[in-house]
């Protein structure tokens, strides 16, 4: 299943709102750091308030934090409020035509009611944790390749020398 970017987005939002904990953050420093223009940070901070998976408060000492903790807010609770299935037939369809549409929409809700199930497992507190984690993996490689530059050059210094 292929979710829009918008709830990447909102996943993104949220996290950095679960690392900043109850201080506000400001939707200017939002768009700046997770590289997202501050227009879709407004479109998604409200749909998450709507939710309620945000407060937001305006003025110039705004901004926003999560209403409960991270490790109560389900992933899927964010996909819940981000995500849509419902088709929209125009006013001079058939009756026939509606019909299907409603059966095609039960069949995509209860398909995304079961990913969401998964979903539902994991917490924004996991993907917070997780989020710190790959700048630490990125960082082992690094020291890995550099030692094995030093084998590599101290293997070839010592390949002009006679062995015993």
């Amino acid at each position: 299943m292929r979710l829009n970017k918008s709830t990447s987005h909102a996943i993104r939002i949220l996290v950095d709102c679960a690392e900043a904990g109850d201080e506000l953050v400001k939707v200017a420093d939002l768009s700046a750091r997770l590289g997202i223009t501050m227009q879709n940070v407004f479109k998604i901070v409200h749909i998450l308030s709507r939710a309620e998976l945000v407060t937001a408060m305006r003025g110039r000492y705004g901004g926003v934090r999560l209403t409960r903790p991270a490790r109560e807010i389900r992933v899927g609770d964010i996909v819940r409020a981000m995500e849509s299935t419902a088709l929209e037939l125009e006013s001079g369809e058939r009756r026939r035509d509606m019909l299907v549409a409603r059966g095609v929409n039960v069949v995509l809700d209860s398909a995304l009611e079961a990913f969401i199930a998964i979903l539902d497992q994991h917490t924004l507190a996991d993907l917070a944790t997780d989020a710190k984690a790959p700048a630490l993996r990125k960082r082992a490689p690094k020291a890995g390749a550099a030692a094995g530059r030093a084998m590599l050059r101290a293997t070839r210094a010592g390949a002009g020398k006679p062995t015993s």
